[in-house]
């Protein structure tokens, strides 16, 4: 092994000449194949250089393309698909405050009216959009409301959101649908999905007793405690905490 000798110092013998003799050829053998690796990619980028540039300006004009799309397409079809919509929303809200006669309603808010576009026409003629994403909730909702649950679940399904409420209302409006049609462990998996889709103290105790409710109807006492548990000790102050204590002596009962 070659020892460190200062600067200038000289070797006092054999051994350390033929050492310092060595770790003069290591080092040049070191520099001579870093040069001759920069020399081949010196090469390598010379005989390739059209590739290079070719490919380099392919994505240059897709960046571009890429930002004309989002600037001078998507965004002014964005405004007209939610400026199409309102109409729509309009008689959704008015549905939904309606007491009675809602149906007809709901359906002008489905399919039009006024001269104005309904949700599945939104849907239709501006694909890709947020307001096609939320008139697919919206629709969902609609068909729900109606009786229609195929419908409803098909729509709602289609419905993608990150929103603390529309994203576990929806998924939770699927299990209402699969109850309704007798599916209800289908249900019991929606539900439990939008329980825990965001830790807030109005969807996830909504959804914590439809999912310990659900369990018990299918005889699945261990999975309604378990929801039901989680409801009292977590959300103790909400209006549904009450109810699943009931519930949960329920539970507890069938064991």
């Amino acid at each position: 092994m070659a020892t460190y000798k200062k600067r200038g110092g000289k070797p006092k013998t054999k051994v350390e000449k033929i050492e310092e003799f060595e770790d003069d050829s290591a080092t040049a053998e070191v520099f001579n194949t870093l040069d001759e690796g920069a020399n081949k990619t010196e090469a390598w980028v010379e005989k390739n250089q059209k590739i290079i540039l070719t490919l380099v300006g392919v994505i240059a004009l897709a960046v571009l393309a890429y930002l004309a799309y989002v600037n001078f397409v998507q965004a002014p079809k964005e405004d007209e698909a939610m400026a199409e919509m309102f109409q729509a929303q309009t008689f959704f809200d008015e549905a939904t405050a309606a007491t009675t006669a809602s149906d007809s309603i709901y359906n002008m808010a489905l399919n039009g009216g006024k001269g104005k576009y309904g949700f599945l026409d939104i849907i239709d003629n501006y694909g890709g959009t947020k307001a096609a994403n939320l008139a697919q909730y919206y629709a969902g909702m609609s068909y729900l409301n109606t009786n229609d649950y195929k419908n409803a679940i098909s729509h709602l399904d289609e419905f993608s959101s990150d929103d603390a409420m529309l994203g576990p209302i929806a998924k939770g409006a699927i299990g209402d649908a699969f109850v309704q049609i007798d599916q209800a462990d289908k249900a019991l998996g929606y539900y439990e999905t939008a329980a825990t889709m965001q830790n807030n103290d109005f969807t996830a105790p909504r959804f914590l007793l439809k999912a310990g409710i659900t369990a018990l109807q299918l005889g699945k006492a261990d999975v309604a405690k378990k929801h039901l548990n989680n409801l009292v000790e977590n959300y103790a102050d909400s209006e549904q905490a009450a109810k699943a204590k009931v519930y949960l002596a329920q539970a507890e009962a069938m064991n």
